[in-house]
């Protein structure tokens, strides 16, 4: 819960968007290059908001950026799994740029940047699951990039779920494993530079 409510979803409303970064974590890549169609996981949000922000902001640009993944026995990069189902998903060629080289969410930062190289005062939104909405956060604030967080893939209800149990003990042991890997990465990437706060602000 604390990790989820962190950063709400912000209005945008009136709002000019210039770009869109989408991180990678979405992709079922072996899944899909084996049977076919596009597989997403359980953080399959991120596909689904990449579609719906992209055409909700049609002048705005988006980058999906996902590599292999340091335990990843995929044939493929995550991005590029996607481009190649892109247009069937409903966006014309082009239309996203695809980042394949980053591993982890440092690299994701610091690779976004150096493709899109931000100007000062642009609005560039992050998408991501709501639970590694900080952890994100502090990866492009320490490479310099300024974004708004657009949390997705929420696992919880809010606050109001403390009092309630668990659908299933698997249920509970999978939220449990989500976020203690989370506070972990926290600790983990501050103390190793890759994160501008232990705990970063809204």
């Amino acid at each position: 819960l604390p990790l989820e409510m962190r950063f709400p979803v912000p209005a945008l409303e009136g709002r000019a968007v210039d770009g869109i970064i989408v991180l990678g974590g979405a992709v079922q890549e072996r899944q899909t290059l084996t049977h076919g169609p596009l597989a997403l996981n359980d953080a399959g949000d991120r596909v689904t908001a990449l579609l719906a922000l992209a055409n909700r902001f049609p002048q705005a640009r988006v980058l999906f950026t996902g590599g292999a993944g340091a335990y990843s026995a995929a044939a493929k990069p995550e991005a590029e799994v996607l481009r190649d189902h892109i247009v069937s998903l409903g966006q014309t060629a082009g239309r996203v740029q695809f980042e394949s080289n980053s591993v982890d969410t440092y690299h994701n930062a610091v690779f976004s940047r150096d493709l899109l190289k931000p100007k000062p005062g642009e609005t560039w939104l992050l998408v991501t699951s709501a639970w590694h909405m900080p952890r994100a956060v502090g990866c492009f604030r320490q490479a310099g990039f300024e974004v708004v967080p657009y949390p997705v893939d929420f696992r919880t209800g809010g606050w109001g779920d403390r009092t309630r149990g668990f659908a299933s003990l698997s249920d509970g042991l999978r939220r449990t494993e989500v976020a203690t890997r989370e506070w972990l990465g926290l600790v983990v990437y501050r103390l190793s530079g890759r994160s501008s706060a232990l705990w970063p602000d809204p």
